[in-house]
């Protein structure tokens, strides 16, 4: 049974991802996948692009891909999400726009897997209380019939919940590692690999699951965040408060755009 090493949330985070990488590749994976957001945030939308084709990671759009390539408008984005994506649209290569635009929305993996990046039907939903589990639930068993763990990404935050013959959702503590009972089904996040929005000390976060001993282990890494800042701001993915504010304003009084 394969040995996956799963992560998600790059938004173009290059050293995050390259760090990640680098400590997957130690545990010798056998698969590598991805939940999405591949672009987006920071610098280097490109770059991360062309090492998930290089290395082969098997990845889905998440909304930040479906946003970056058109495919998704802004109303649903924060203002620091908007503005970093609006210079993403100005900055992706073709052949970036061209793998973005071939990637599924969810994917099934093998017999009992299946990535997702927000909800089931819904790329842009947070998964982060056990309320919002107990919809999806009945959205797996419908589009995905057989298929018990579901990975998915979008709220930036290691999270393991697991569904009781009952029905009821057990928010379980997304740390160290967890041992899967065939009988129940899980809703597994891995984590940001991007760790741009959060206080310091900023860790890159992934997961590796053992299929053969049904295992979900939880990992962070440290990464060069100041290189990322700096990149970023650089080329100006980032906003002050007051072009904050004047983005507020376009947003409930379209004449001033």
């Amino acid at each position: 049974m394969a040995l996956y090493g799963i992560l998600g949330d790059i938004h173009g985070n290059r050293e995050a991802l390259l760090a990640a990488l680098a400590a997957l590749d130690c545990h010798r994976v056998d698969r590598l996948l991805c939940v999405g957001d591949v672009i987006g945030y920071n610098a280097d939308s490109n770059e991360c692009a062309m090492i998930l084709r290089q290395r082969g990671i098997i990845s889905i759009a998440g909304n930040h891909d479906l946003i970056g390539i058109g495919l998704l408008g802004f109303e649903r984005c924060s203002n620091i999400a908007m503005h970093a994506l609006q210079r993403t649209r100005r900055l992706l290569h073709p052949d970036t726009v061209a793998y973005l635009r071939v990637l599924p929305r969810s994917l099934p993996i093998e017999d009992h897997l299946v990535l997702v990046h927000g909800g089931v039907r819904d790329v842009q939903q947070y998964m982060k209380r056990p309320h919002d589990i107990a919809k999806n639930v009945q959205y797996l068993r419908a589009d995905f019939p057989g298929r018990r763990i579901c990975f998915y990404g979008h709220v930036h935050e290691q999270r393991l919940f697991e569904v009781e013959e009952d029905g009821s959702i057990r928010d379980l503590p997304a740390s160290g590692v967890a041992r899967l009972r065939p009988d129940r089904e899980y809703f597994i996040n891995p984590g940001s690999l991007d760790a741009s929005r959060k206080k310091a000390p900023r860790l890159a976060e992934f997961a590796l699951f053992d299929a053969g001993l049904m295992t979900i282990e939880f990992r962070t890494v440290p990464y060069d965040d100041v290189l990322t800042e700096a990149k970023a701001s650089a080329a100006g993915y980032r906003i002050g408060p007051w072009r904050d504010r004047l983005y507020t304003l376009q947003r409930r009084i379209p004449g001033l755009r």
